[in-house]
């Protein structure tokens, strides 16, 4: 069995759709365990009108709810009978604990979780990496999108190693390609860390690394990954998708505009569900937190129950795969520096 962690009161659907999200990965997954962390009356109100098997699931009392505006040093302090912090706990005191999911406060559960949890060995610090949809139909992931604004030409090493392992054992994507986020795809593009780092990437022999890529390819098919520091990562990744969302609204407005545009749609209808679900974020899961000594996978904060239910899968891939001892023993091989 692989037992993981729930914080049922994070996120803006909280906590119905955590809690659904939750039971619709315990239908899914024969061999899974859930926690459901949170406040107990309310958790075990919403069980009692839903269906699924009791033996597979427990509560852990957690009366108190973090707000996406509170500091994070003053959660992790203040609030320790939050669900956030409660789970983290529990991930890190008991062995038996996998994962944890949540879709709560980012900055909260970044400290929480490297102040908790701590580091796989060698790794200088944790990055996420969600993941997007690309044209030819395939994923590629995003790391760093948000946890390291300021970075070294080898945290992006890093960063890369830990992202390209990610795919290949979680994803099975065979000698994933790496790139770079620049301005440019020449060589010398950039500043003094892109050009760095792209030297240090070029010499990582276990990368398949492919040089630079502009913004504009990110969704192209040809590439698996892509590293950057965490304020580049993520206006990538929310540029991306809000252009996606907007795109969608536009071409339903003109639909609707003409009566020859309408009568059209209807002999398209099935194509525009289908790409409206392929854009749709919420058939992806969370950015996973990659690097820390358990698995932490982080969900949109606007995550409906399919999302949470996905975000539970990602952890549970992660945990089958055993992902954190191949990134060390592939970290451990060069120097790294504490910064």
């Amino acid at each position: 069995m692989i037992k993981i962690l729930i914080d049922c009161f994070g996120g803006d659907h909280s906590p119905e759709a955590n809690v659904d999200g939750a039971l619709a990965a315990l239908e899914l997954l024969p061999d899974l365990q859930l926690v459901l962390s949170g406040d107990q009356p309310v958790l075990e109100s919403l069980l009692k009108t839903r269906s699924y098997d009791g033996s597979r699931i427990e509560i852990l009392h957690a009366p108190q709810v973090i707000g996406c505006d509170e500091r994070p040093t003053d959660v992790i302090r203040l609030k320790r009978d939050s669900s956030m912090v409660k789970a983290i706990r529990m991930l890190r005191d008991d062995d038996s604990v996998a994962a944890m999911v949540s879709t709560g406060s980012t900055g909260a559960l970044v400290a929480a979780a490297l102040t908790r949890i701590g580091r796989l060995e060698g790794i200088i610090r944790p990055a996420f990496c969600p993941l997007l949809p690309t044209m030819n139909g395939g994923i590629v992931g995003v790391c760093d999108s948000g946890a390291n604004v300021e970075v070294t030409p080898e945290h992006l090493r890093q960063f890369a190693i830990m992202a390209s392992l990610y795919m290949e054992n979680v994803y099975d994507v065979p000698k994933p390609r790496v790139a770079l986020l620049n301005v440019g795809k020449e060589a010398e593009k950039g500043d003094e860390l892109r050009q760095t780092a792209y030297k240090l990437l070029s010499e990582t022999k276990e990368l398949n690394f492919v040089g630079n890529m502009e913004s504009r390819d990110l969704l192209s098919g040809n590439y698996d990954v892509v590293v950057a520091d965490g304020f580049s990562g993520n206006v990538l990744v929310k540029t991306t998708e809000g252009t996606a969302l907007e795109l969608l609204k536009k071409l339903k407005s003109d639909i609707y505009s003409k009566m020859i545009y309408k009568l059209g749609a209807a002999l398209m209808a099935k194509m525009f569900k289908d790409e409206k679900e392929f854009f749709n974020y919420q058939n992806y899961g969370g950015s996973v937190l990659l690097g820390t000594s358990k698995v932490i996978v982080k969900g949109h904060g606007s995550s409906k129950a399919k999302s949470v239910q996905k975000c539970i899968e990602q952890a549970y891939k992660m945990q089958l795969s055993a992902l954190g001892p191949k990134i060390e023993e592939v970290i451990g091989k060069y120097e790294h520096y504490e910064y």
